[in-house]
């Protein structure tokens, strides 16, 4: 998901597409799909919405390096308010 986190960065919406493929390519083939890299509270939650049957996010480096700023327990909130 890096190429997706970095368009997002520069404002561009459009890298999501090839995610979305793929998305739906393993979800016919009955593979279950995780993502994770480069995801932060500014990217998730336009990402969970425009990827279908995804199952988890493994966000740990973006979560500690919020939460030295804004609090581990405020993080985890926003981040399960984004992934609803």
């Amino acid at each position: 998901t890096e190429q997706y986190a970095k368009g997002y960065e520069s404002g561009s919406k459009l890298g999501i597409q090839p995610f979305i493929d793929a998305a739906n390519v393993a979800h016919e083939l009955g593979l279950g799909l995780n993502a994770g890299h480069d995801l932060s509270l500014k990217n998730i939650k336009y990402f969970k919405e425009n990827i279908s049957n995804l199952l988890e996010v493994s966000i740990g480096h973006a979560l500690i390096c919020e939460s030295l700023y804004l609090g581990l327990e405020n993080v985890i909130n926003m981040y399960l308010h984004r992934l609803k």
